[in-house]
């Protein structure tokens, strides 16, 4: 992503986080603890929500401008303490049960892998562990998904790899995580295309 890409992604996200994605993510993160890990944190939206008291904090971002912009809004006054890696989802540099938390928030639509990438996940969480997400998904409409299908090719390449019509809810349970909470809920005024979200917990099963 260039870094006017970056910085236009937080500016096409200002809107949204103030009517709900803010209230998600704090909902989200209210309760993570312990050694956390969050893959591909962006430009930081997840910063403001966690809890003044954890174990650990490291976050992976493999986009130099995103990471620059995290980066700039981890030294904040008020931002918590972490550290900040330049990893991708699918080859996590951490040996295997390193977290009790792993957080994911609009990322498993953009990985190049998402199966390798949920192994990874799984791996580096503890036994029981908990993996924290929101996502947009393919839409449940047949139709829709239809469409997403078919534009996806050229999404792809304008957003970041982001896919329209990835059944991420579906990986989540091939790849071995337990709901433990799900919740399948429309963006309010987002475009028909990326609307469909899921957000909840799983544990490593």
């Amino acid at each position: 992503m260039s870094r006017l890409g970056a910085w236009f992604y937080d500016w096409g996200m200002a809107r949204s986080e103030r009517r709900f994605a803010a209230g998600w993510r704090r909902a989200l993160l209210a309760d993570v603890a312990g050694e956390v890990l969050e893959i591909g944190a962006g430009t930081g939206a997840n910063l403001a929500h966690y809890p003044a008291a954890l174990g650990r904090l490291v976050v992976t971002e493999p986009d130099r401008h995103m990471r620059a912009r995290l980066q700039a809004r981890a030294a904040e006054p008020g931002a918590p303490e972490l550290g900040i890696v330049d990893a991708h989802a699918e080859s996590l540099p951490f040996a295997d049960a390193s977290f009790d938390v792993v957080v994911g928030t609009l990322v498993l639509c953009s990985v190049r892998d998402p199966v390798a990438s949920l192994a990874e996940l799984r791996r580096v969480l503890r036994p029981g562990g908990r993996l924290v997400y929101f996502e947009h998904v393919a839409s449940e409409n047949a139709r829709i998904r239809r469409v997403q299908e078919l534009v996806q090719p050229v999404w792809r390449c304008l957003a970041g790899n982001c896919h329209l019509a990835r059944p991420t809810g579906d990986l989540l349970d091939a790849a071995g995580f337990l709901p433990l909470t799900r919740l399948r809920e429309r963006m309010p005024g987002a475009p028909v295309l990326v609307a469909e979200t899921i957000r909840g917990v799983a544990r490593r099963g």
